[in-house]
């Protein structure tokens, strides 16, 4: 569980660097190619979701899973 109106869950795979994030709406979206620096920053972020649409949003490769 993540503290954001935005994000229900997230979770990074550093080898693949592929970040996975669970919106509250339900949608699965996993992204590629982020790097380490950008992951540590969003779980730090005061407003994960502010820090995603500046960010991640439109900015990596995207696949959507659900």
């Amino acid at each position: 569980m993540v503290a954001s109106s935005v994000i229900q869950a997230m979770g990074y795979d550093a080898d693949l660097a592929l970040l996975e994030i669970e919106f509250v709406s339900g949608d699965v979206y996993r992204y590629h190619f982020v790097p380490r620096r950008i992951w540590n920053e969003l779980r730090h972020a005061p407003s994960k979701g502010a820090y995603f649409a500046n960010a991640i949003r439109e900015k990596f490769p995207t696949t959507r899973l659900t």
